[in-house]
């Protein structure tokens, strides 16, 4: 089953990926439910194991573009999130004190606290792209314009998959361009 996860996960990230043209210094949120994953009512089955696969194979794809992964935490925990310190500090988030645990934050907050450098929490941030395993809702996180995405990974175990991107505002009226021609 593990290596079933980590090639769907890393199959839905790539074709999210070729849609949402990130950049160098971009934050990805990843919200994920282990339970659901498992088949099991989200929060009620935590599964480090799987937290661990899904962060991993996430984590050192986005390191290769240098993109940061951020991890939302559950409603326990307000949804705040586990991103690497030095990239709180670049985005001038503000870090709060809080823990992830098993039942307050999840396994993918504990796993990205094990495998980031000098992990933090955060209370809000705005990132570029996400995906959300097990219908967590990482909407409040990613900045607008919001997209959906559509992968050919619908199911990661027993649980729904959406994946989002981003865009800037098209902003105007009549007069508005959108494409460079100022006559």
């Amino acid at each position: 089953m593990e290596v079933e996860i980590e090639k769907l996960v890393a199959t839905g990230l790539e074709e999210l990926l070729a849609q949402a043209d990130l950049q160098a210094g971009d934050i990805f949120v990843l919200g994920c439910s282990s339970s659901e994953v498992l088949g099991h009512q989200i929060g009620k089955h935590s599964s480090l194991e799987i937290g661990r696969i899904i962060v991993k194979t996430i984590y050192n794809r986005l390191q290769k573009d240098g993109v940061t992964l951020a991890v939302q935490g559950c409603e326990h925990l307000n949804r705040a999130l586990v991103i690497p310190k030095q990239a709180a500090l670049d985005h001038n988030l503000e870090i709060v004190s809080v823990y992830p645990s098993l039942h307050a934050g999840g396994a993918a907050q504990v796993a990205a606290f094990e495998l980031f450098d000098h992990p933090v929490e955060v209370e809000h941030l705005v990132a570029q792209a996400g995906m959300d395993i097990g219908d967590t809702f990482i909407g409040m996180h990613v900045k607008h314009v919001q997209i959906p995405v559509r992968t050919s990974v619908k199911e990661i175990g027993k649980a729904h998959v959406t994946y989002v991107r981003s865009r800037p505002k098209l902003i105007g009226g009549p007069r508005a361009k959108y494409s460079w021609n100022p006559y």
